[in-house]
């Protein structure tokens, strides 16, 4: 098993969780402006727990250079993607210079790019085109589906489609918007429940549940699709303060998932698809 702090030789109730480096069971924690003590005692203790840290919003284009860079090269070295939040994409798009926000990005370093229309419309071949030049510029891509405006409805046949087109130009996961709230907006409603039939749209349409990172922000999601996916699915715009708290959902060392390993063997459990059932 994993080493852990205790010393002890014991199973995690729920096993089969993904070691780093890995392709599934994601976490992708939001950075709203971190110092770099901050940063630095907080990659030491969670670094195995993070796959993606972005620098939220249009954040990063307000540090110093020199901060910028040299924060860029400590969460690299800590074996972590870094990236952009995709307003700042969404800037630069209107502004006509994605190919210099692009250059930009490789030369400072960040190692994945998020391409959204979350407040701006892309058309299906700028899109298209955007994800093929940040692979060829060596980026991870990340795009994103859903409107962060609450009056824009989630119209799941067009993200269904949206979805399935950026994974064919080259997409590495496609994010499931939800915003920092995870309330009102996507596949949530007001109260950051999950609508049924959007979600199985999405998990009957895409080419595998592992290509989709579902933004998360609240436990009861983080629960709920641990719950229905495993402990490998991948989740995101998790609070910097809530990693470890996640890693325990993940592992059953929280309640939340704990109980679902007394209620069925007492013994620990491999978690693969899950523990919900969903008639689909």
């Amino acid at each position: 098993m994993k080493e852990n702090g205790w010393g002890l030789d014991f199973e995690f109730p729920l096993i089969g969780r993904e070691e780093k480096p890995r392709r599934n069971g994601l976490t992708m924690v939001l950075d709203k402006g971190l110092g770099m003590t901050e940063l630095e005692d907080l990659l030491d203790l969670n670094a195995d727990y993070i796959d993606f840290l972005k620098l939220s919003f249009g954040t990063s284009a307000l540090y110093p250079q020199q901060i910028l860079q040299e924060k860029i090269k400590l969460i690299k070295s800590y074996g972590i993607d870094v990236y952009p939040g995709g307003t700042f994409f969404e800037v630069a798009i209107i502004q006509n210079k994605k190919d210099d926000y692009l250059k930009r990005a490789q030369k400072l370093g960040f190692t994945a790019i998020e391409i959204s229309d979350g407040t701006i419309d892309l058309s299906a071949n700028l899109r298209s085109n955007l994800i093929h030049q940040a692979n060829k510029l060596g980026f991870k891509v990340l795009t994103e589906i859903g409107k962060k405006d609450k009056q824009e409805k989630f119209k799941i046949n067009k993200m269904v489609k949206q979805l399935k087109r950026d994974l064919a130009d080259g997409a590495y996961k496609v994010i499931v918007e939800a915003r920092e709230s995870g309330t009102g907006v996507s596949i949530y409603d007001e109260q950051g429940e999950a609508d049924e039939f959007k979600l199985k749209k999405l998990l009957l349409e895409a080419p595998s549940p592992t290509d989709i990172i579902w933004e998360a922000p609240l436990k009861k999601q983080q629960v709920f699709f641990i719950s229905l996916l495993g402990n490998n699915v991948n989740l995101g715009n998790i609070k910097t303060e809530e990693i470890l708290a996640l890693e325990s959902l993940r592992r059953g060392l929280r309640g939340d998932t704990f109980k679902t390993v007394v209620n069925n063997s007492q013994a620990p459990i491999k978690m693969g698809k899950g523990f919900i059932e969903m008639d689909f």
